[in-house]
């Protein structure tokens, strides 16, 4: 893979949440062929070829390291990946697509509440029909993992094709492993999270796979994708102060200015509209307070993290 490779979500909220994300920082996403195309371009980075799969393809694209880069859930590749750590790397966490990795049984088991109450609700049923209750979920490793954590063996999984929600009223499985947001579908039918069941807080990240050829073209055009997504995320907490006079080198230091000239300086939001009227006050005519888009510096600390993990695996 000589050229960069990067997957974005092909449907769906994480599709729409992605492309805003990505708009913001310069990158408008093209999609060819029309809505059903599986192939875009990104209108900033031409040197990048860009693939709509689902949030599940990207995963396992990544883990085998057909991919260079992609936006996904962490509980998709922890649940995946059997080294997490030497697979992939999260960049960047994207603050949309959040949902938990939650165990859940009916709301009618009163007396199961926490994960010990489940094991010992294990014995009972396997007592009583002669077999071993069936966990139904799409998370098969994660699910080994955290019942194993948790000293729960009296189950046997069941891998869920569909809804795994459905699972106890269809009569399928007793108890489910599935991810969710607000709870409300489990509650719609009828069951409930156990007091100690979230086996993983999962959101949309950006994801870049340490098992990829990265050649010397593929690392330059990372730099200037992740210098576009770092200066915009940069300047979500900054102001720009715009002083009609010089800004005093003491306020400067009080409200910790970023000069760019002797009238013109970056803020930390929370503190531009204290250092715009303490610049007022001092002298100066006009103080507008301007919001920032992109600030670019000469260091990435993501993309130096990312090749210095890449180095060390190679």
């Amino acid at each position: 893979m000589t050229r960069l490779t990067i997957a974005i979500p092909s449907k769906g909220r994480l599709k729409e949440k992605s492309e805003e994300w990505l708009t913001a920082s310069g990158f408008t996403l093209r999609q060819k062929g029309g809505g059903r195309g599986y192939s875009a371009e990104l209108k900033g980075l031409p040197e990048a070829d860009v693939m709509l799969l689902s949030a599940r393809e990207i995963a396992e694209e990544l883990i085998a390291g057909n991919l260079h880069i992609g936006i996904t859930g962490e509980d998709l590749l922890n649940d995946l990946s059997p080294s997490i750590e030497t697979d992939v790397e999260i960049m960047r966490r994207l603050g949309f697509g959040g949902a938990d990795v939650i165990v859940a049984v009916p709301a009618a088991w009163l007396d199961v509440e926490t994960m010990a109450d489940l094991e010992a609700a294990g014995v009972l049923f396997r007592e009583r029909h002669g077999r071993r209750m069936r966990v139904a979920t799409k998370y098969m490793r994660l699910t080994r993992q955290f019942f194993a954590e948790k000293s729960v063996g009296e189950y046997r999984l069941i891998e869920s094709p569909g809804a795994t929600e459905a699972a106890p009223a269809a009569g399928t499985a007793e108890v489910i492993v599935d991810i969710t947001s607000t709870g409300a579908t489990l509650k719609a039918n009828d069951l409930k999270i156990l007091q100690d069941g979230v086996i993983l807080k999962s959101e949309a990240s950006l994801v870049g796979s340490l098992k990829a050829i990265w050649s010397d073209d593929a690392i330059a055009t990372l730099r200037v994708f992740l210098d576009g997504l770092e200066a915009t995320a940069a300047a979500k907490t900054l102001s720009r102060l715009e002083v009609d006079g010089q800004i005093a080198p003491e306020l400067a230091e009080r409200f910790d200015l970023t000069l760019l000239s002797e009238s013109l300086a970056l803020c930390l939001t929370n503190k531009a509209s204290e250092a715009a009227r303490a610049l007022a006050s001092s002298g100066a005519r006009t103080v507008a307070i301007a919001t920032v888009n992109q600030v670019f510096t000469a260091d990435n600390a993501v993309f130096e993290k990312f090749v210095k993990k890449l180095s060390q695996t190679a």
